[in-house]
């Protein structure tokens, strides 16, 4: 099944809560970061896509009928062009309050590494985060503030630059179920919109995956 929905924001814009409401929606199963851990393959796919290698698309997202978050968003363009009948969801927010948010959470993650005793499958996905997002993204360069929020701003540009608008919607957090669910032509849920993986949310979650 081709994926109906593509997310090409970075992580910490809503991307989780995004997650949720497209599955809440009836697209099936979402793709995000924390799906990595759980398919044990495919931190190292992601890994070869990095480097450059081909990868079946297809294959990789069996299963799956939208996508958000890294690594998916590091590879935006080529899932655009792949999946062309795709809507494409931009999640974005004010940038200094992306890199705050960032930071605490991701950045700080892929900083440390994972620590002695990580589960396995985690600390494959973090070394391939670390890859991808880390070296790859930002160039090792997670705590210089101006150069993060310029390839953030960068990148927020050319998807609104080369995804045609009447493919795109842009989706900031706080902006609830009304364009999204006009923008993929389904009913408005009557529950709240979700909103999940705040700054406590993630630290809770991974201070867990330390102990583990």
């Amino acid at each position: 099944m081709p994926l109906e929905v593509i997310g090409t924001g970075f992580g910490r814009t809503g991307t989780l809560s995004l997650k949720l409401a497209l599955e809440q929606l009836g697209f099936g199963r979402c793709y995000h970061m924390i799906e990595v851990s759980q398919n044990p393959a495919h931190a190292a796919l992601w890994s070869a896509a990095h480097a450059g290698e081909s990868i079946d698309w297809d294959a990789l997202y069996a299963g799956y009928r939208a996508t958000v978050d890294w690594p998916s968003a590091e590879f935006w363009w080529q899932l655009a062009d792949h999946y062309p009948s795709a809507k494409v969801i931009h999640t974005e927010r004010p940038s200094q309050a992306w890199f705050k948010s960032a930071s605490s959470t991701i950045f700080r993650t892929m900083t440390r590494g994972a620590p002695p005793g990580t589960p396995p499958a985690f600390a494959e996905q973090l070394e391939m985060a670390r890859k991808l997002i880390l070296q790859g993204r930002f160039g090792g360069r997670l705590d210089d503030e101006a150069h993060a929020v310029a390839i953030y701003e960068a990148h927020n540009a050319r998807v609104k630059r080369e995804i045609p608008a009447a493919r795109l919607l842009v989706h900031e957090p706080g902006q609830g179920w009304a364009p999204l669910c006009k923008f993929l032509g389904v009913p408005i849920p009557e529950t709240p919109y979700p909103r999940v993986n705040t700054t406590e949310d993630f630290l809770a979650r991974f201070s867990a995956t330390d102990r583990n």
